[in-house]
């Protein structure tokens, strides 16, 4: 059998827009669907907000998508977010982090720790990772 193992992908970029703004809009989980590519993203816990926040995200084509489900694990309003995919596809860690350049201008850091098989891993990054880049200069454009 395959051994699972952490792998890691990251993407940064900056966004012409204050912390506090590109914060207010990510971390609305549920208009995350507006920018994220082929994703429809819900809140399914009582609270919307901070640590313990549950989130389900759908992802893909018709019969051909992945259920992701997280739970907040750090919430560092307006500098980080932790999630933790609970999910029986999806596993391992993702990370929102912003930093202020400037009054206007914001680094994004997006980073994501994916345990699986190397080889599966392999497989699935170039889509993963072109996917998560379109989905990221889609959101950096709702601040134009």
């Amino acid at each position: 059998m395959f051994k699972v193992r952490d792998n890691q992908i990251a993407i940064t970029l900056t966004i012409n827009a204050p912390i506090r703004d590109v914060w207010n809009q990510l971390a609305d989980w549920e208009k995350q669907g507006e920018w994220m590519l082929q994703t429809k993203v819900w809140v399914t816990s009582e609270i919307t907000q901070g640590v313990g926040t549950k989130i389900s995200a759908l992802t893909g084509f018709h019969r051909l998508s992945v259920l992701d489900t997280m739970e907040v694990t750090n919430w560092e309003p307006p500098h980080l977010c932790d999630v933790v995919h609970t999910g029986r596809v999806i596993r391992g860690t993702g990370r929102f982090k912003l930093r202020e350049i400037s009054t206007n201008v914001t680094a994004f850091d997006w980073s994501e720790v994916i345990s699986a098989p190397p080889i599966i891993f392999l497989l699935i990054k170039p889509a993963l990772y072109f996917g998560v880049r379109i989905s990221l200069a889609r959101f950096a454009r709702t601040f134009r």
